[in-house]
């Protein structure tokens, strides 16, 4: 029982009984683990300078995405032309042989054939690019999608027909690129009218 009393007063584990050996303290606690019974008012500033400090993060970071995501979106943009003016340079490459062979022809078919064909391969290349024109003669007139620039009177076709295409519209997917511009036919001004009795 001799050795009971001081075994209960001696630290238990062998690192506390080596510091007590050579007359040095046990280390002290970290401080953020010991509770704070500080000032109020300096906790609500600390944490006031923690939650600015964190503010200043996220504002940083998103002022970071916001130049990134108009980057990627400039980036995209210019994707985008490149690739459709990959695919119009051989349209105007043709084009230029066809107006360099225009000069020396005599033939003005052959000319015209060939100036044809440029139309075609510019339509397919358009086409790739989800490009298409907008349909117009002998429809009915679609406001979403045209341009009446004229009406004519005109017994021959329904009135609101398209009779003629001035300027041809393009869409892109389901998007309007550019609207058709087109001539309407409307009834004639006495057609319909009952005679005066």
């Amino acid at each position: 029982m001799h050795g009971d009393s001081n075994d209960a007063n001696e630290p238990r584990d062998p690192e506390s009984r080596a510091q007590e050996r050579n007359g040095t303290d046990p280390p002290a606690e970290p401080a953020s683990e010991v509770p704070s019974q500080g000032d109020p008012l300096a906790d609500a500033r600390a944490e006031a300078a923690k939650m600015k400090d964190a503010w200043l993060r996220s504002a940083a970071d998103f002022d970071n995405f916001r130049k990134r995501t108009r980057k990627e979106l400039d980036d995209a943009r210019r994707s985008g032309r490149e690739d459709l003016l990959r695919a119009l340079l051989p349209v105007f490459d043709n084009l230029e042989r066809a107006i360099q062979s225009a000069l020396r022809a005599s033939d003005v078919k052959a000319v015209a054939d060939g100036l044809s064909l440029v139309q075609r391969q510019f339509v397919e290349a358009l086409a790739r690019e989800g490009i298409s024109r907008v349909a117009t003669i002998g429809l009915p007139f679609d406001p979403s999608v045209h341009e009446a620039i004229q009406q004519v009177e005109t017994s021959d076709h329904a009135p609101g027909t398209v009779l003629a295409e001035v300027q041809p519209g393009y869409t892109q997917g389901d998007r309007l690129m550019r609207a058709a511009m087109v001539v309407v036919a409307k009834a004639k001004s006495g057609d319909g009218e009952q005679p005066a009795s």
